[in-house]
């Protein structure tokens, strides 16, 4: 069973690009690495955080084997259990909506192009020198 402070120790992106590339997009524990928490949040893996307890009855349920199916509802913030069982959990509301509507860095810029691309217009015309 893993301990505590999930990802320590890996200042870079390749901890949460190797872990998509194994397809998983979500990661249940008591605590992260800093640094590796964040990358994932930049990389579209929603980083869980749970009490012991639910760890635990989490890792009972995944005992079942093929019973043991998971639900991570991000919206309504809640693990659903093969037994009907939930376990809530707490995300920054920003961090939310990035990963709800698929937003990176870039998209986040990218949803104020308009802005900009006035802003832009604009600084052309007042500095047409610059």
């Amino acid at each position: 069973m893993p301990g505590d402070n999930f990802g320590c120790g890996s200042s870079r992106e390749h901890a949460p690009w190797a872990l998509l590339d194994f397809g998983i997009r979500c990661v249940i524990s008591t605590s992260f690495g800093d640094i590796f928490y964040n990358n994932c949040f930049k990389n579209g893996i929603l980083p869980i955080r749970v009490t012991q307890d639910d760890l635990d009855k989490l890792f009972d349920d995944a005992e079942r084997g093929a019973n043991a199916t998971l639900t991570i509802d991000l919206a309504s913030q809640e693990i659903r259990g093969p037994d009907g069982g939930t376990v809530k959990f707490e995300i920054d509301a920003f961090r939310k909506h990035c990963l709800i509507n698929g937003l990176d860095d870039i998209g986040l810029t990218m949803e104020k192009k308009a802005s900009i691309d006035t802003y832009e217009e604009k600084a052309k015309q007042e500095r047409a020198w610059a």
